[in-house]
C-alpha cells in the first residue's frame, strides 16, 4: 500500500475553535453581581478617599476662643393677688442692672416697668410692684453695667 500522507488540518475531522480565556462565560446573574461589586468598589473608594485626603491636609485645630465670663443674677418670682415681688441674687463678680416687668390681667390696668436696679457681686435685692386687680405676667430684664 502506500505511504500514509499527512493531512493539512482544513481538510476533513473536526474543526479546532479558539476560546477565550474563559472556558465558561458568565450567566446574566453573575454578570450584574459583578458589575454591582464593581460599582459598590469605586462607591466605597469615592467615600473614602475624601475622608483620608481631608484628615492628612487638614490645619491644626484653632486655640479655643475664652469662654465668656459668666453672667446675670438668679431671679424669683411670686404673685400674691395683685402684689409682685422678684428676689435676685447675682453670684457673679460683674454688676448686674435687673429691671421687674409686670402686664396686668385688665385692659384698663396700667402695666409697669420697674427701674433698673443694680445687683453687685454676692448681693441680693427685692424688687416690687402691683396692679390694681389682677396680674397677667411677670418677668425680670437683664442688663449689663457698663
Amino acid at each position: 500500500m502506500g505511504a500514509s500522507r499527512a493531512r493539512p488540518p482544513d481538510e476533513g475531522g473536526p474543526r479546532r475553535v479558539r476560546r477565550p480565556l474563559l472556558v465558561h462565560p458568565l450567566r446574566v446573574g453573575q454578570r450584574r453581581a459583578l458589575a454591582l461589586l464593581f460599582v459598590l468598589m469605586v462607591a466605597a473608594a469615592g467615600f473614602a478617599a475624601p475622608s483620608v485626603v481631608r484628615a492628612a491636609t487638614a490645619p491644626d485645630a484653632p486655640p479655643a476662643a475664652p469662654r465668656p465670663e459668666p453672667f446675670g443674677a438668679a431671679c424669683h418670682t411670686s404673685v400674691q393677688g395683685s402684689h409682685v415681688t422678684a428676689y435676685c441674687h447675682n453670684p457673679y463678680p460683674a454688676t448686674d442692672r435687673v429691671r421687674l416687668h409686670t402686664d396686668c390681667a385688665n385692659w384698663w390696668d396700667l402695666d409697669a416697668d420697674a427701674a433698673a436696679v443694680a445687683v453687685g457681686p454676692g448681693q441680693t435685692v427685692r424688687l416690687t410692684d402691683r396692679c390694681w386687680k389682677d396680674v397677667r405676667t411677670v418677668w425680670v430684664t437683664h442688663q449689663k453695667a457698663s
